[in-house]
């Protein structure tokens, strides 16, 4: 029995990447050999177990042959005779084709380590095109090392375009997309996969919506960039330079899909598209399954982001009911999130990533002023329904005062 260190902790580890989790092969092994060493069977499509102590996983190297669609079409054969350099070339990069044995020998039967010198993203073999799934992996990982300027070969650029073009990705399921999505929106370089799923066609099957944004005009006075797709993804950027949550980078990537259903008689405008986009969010939301929470900010920035940036020209009873939609008594942390999202959008345009966005702290300021406020403070004669409409006059008398307050600042001195 042999046991190597493979996959992502041995490619990080040479690449002085930080990685977290360790995965490991075990070569001429049986299942009941590693079940009566104490290791926990986890795996329902092949053997894979969790070692006693440390929670590891380790799998008997294995093959695997095609046998239908997708990503589950595949029949996976396990055997102590299969030898390392047969589990390795199932991989789907060369850089995730290394294995280190438990002396810290490098096993690298495929070219990895040169590809991480070049900085290369290369398949191993053909049978990359017979997962669907790698299509979306490989886009990830490119968002990941772009910033050590990984480029992925042109011959591996081209099966995951044959990969688009043959229908296989749609027998993905929504959960495996999002599972990779949401990993992918969490790199510093969230946009290139998006980027990349375009190159290759894979954005108009998967991400129709996103996919429709780009070609469509704005104002160039607004928007130099003038592309809306070219301006989500730079939105995007924005959040993850300022590592935003989630929630955020999402809100923002599907803040503008309304922009792809403006009537082309009216372009370069885009009048109501803030309504016209909860359709298509909530759409792509339902499709992909998209958590509740990270759905229902998406559909609130949608909704709602011209009016951040609108902030100060905002009456105090009009901004009383955005705070309101957006459950500021109950859930500030969605406001901050609200404003966030809305500051990557102000922010996402070709020369003004570095503007102020003064928007946010009267919003937080906003916030402070509403809150402030609550029930125990009002005279003791108001009682019943009377409370809640108090409470109501004297947070938009607040607002008021704040507005005021604001535009005495914006005033010359002399």
């Amino acid at each position: 029995m042999q046991i190597y260190l493979v996959g992502g902790a041995v490619r990080d580890q040479l690449l002085g990447h930080p990685y977290h989790e360790k995965d490991y092969v075990v070569v001429g092994a049986t299942p009941e050999q590693l079940i009566a060493q104490g290791f926990q069977p986890v795996g329902k499509d092949f053997p894979v177990f969790l070692h006693p102590d440390t929670k590891d996983e380790y799998a008997l190297a294995r093959t695997e042959r095609k046998q239908g669609h997708g990503y589950h079409g595949f029949e996976f054969f396990t055997s102590p005779e299969i030898n390392l350099e047969e589990d390795l070339i199932r991989r789907d990069l060369t850089i995730n084709a290394i294995a280190q044995d438990i002396q810290g020998n490098i096993y690298d039967p495929y070219g990895g380590q040169q590809d991480l010198e070049n900085k290369v993203l290369r398949h191993v073999s053909d049978a990359f095109s017979e997962d669907p799934l790698r299509v979306l992996r490989v886009a990830r990982f490119a968002a990941r090392y772009t910033e050590y300027g990984f480029k992925i070969a042109d011959e591996t650029l081209a099966l995951m375009t044959h990969l688009a073009k043959s229908g296989e990705l749609s027998c993905l399921t929504e959960e495996r997309v999002w599972k990779e999505t949401s990993r992918a929106l969490m790199e510093k370089h969230a946009d290139v996969y998006f980027q990349v799923l375009r190159d290759c066609g894979a954005l108009k099957i998967l991400f129709p919506e996103i996919d429709a944004l780009f070609g469509i005009p704005q104002r160039a006075e607004y928007h130099p960039e003038i592309d809306c797709g070219i301006h989500t993804l730079m939105s995007l950027q924005q959040a993850c330079q300022a590592n935003y949550s989630l929630d955020v980078r999402f809100a923002v990537l599907v803040h503008d899909l309304g922009k792809a259903l403006t009537p082309e008689d009216v372009l370069p405008r885009h009048i109501l598209h803030e309504q016209r986009g909860v359709e298509p969010v909530t759409e792509l939301c339902d499709r992909l399954k998209v958590p509740a929470s990270i759905k229902q900010l998406a559909i609130v920035v949608c909704k709602e982001h011209l009016k951040c940036h609108q902030a100060f020209t905002l009456k105090p009873g009009t901004l009383w009911r955005l705070l309101q939609r957006l459950d500021v008594l109950r859930r500030p942390e969605r406001v901050e999130a609200f404003i966030q999202a809305c500051e990557c959008d102000a922010r996402g345009r070709l020369g003004l990533e570095l503007r102020p966005y003064p928007q946010a702290d009267y919003l937080h300021a906003a916030i402070e002023c509403v809150r402030n406020i609550k029930a125990q403070d009002l005279p003791a004669h108001i009682t019943g329904a009377d409370i809640g409409e108090m409470l109501i006059q004297r947070r938009i008398d607040a607002l008021a005062q704040l507005k005021h307050e604001h535009m005495k600042q914006q005033q010359p001195s002399f």
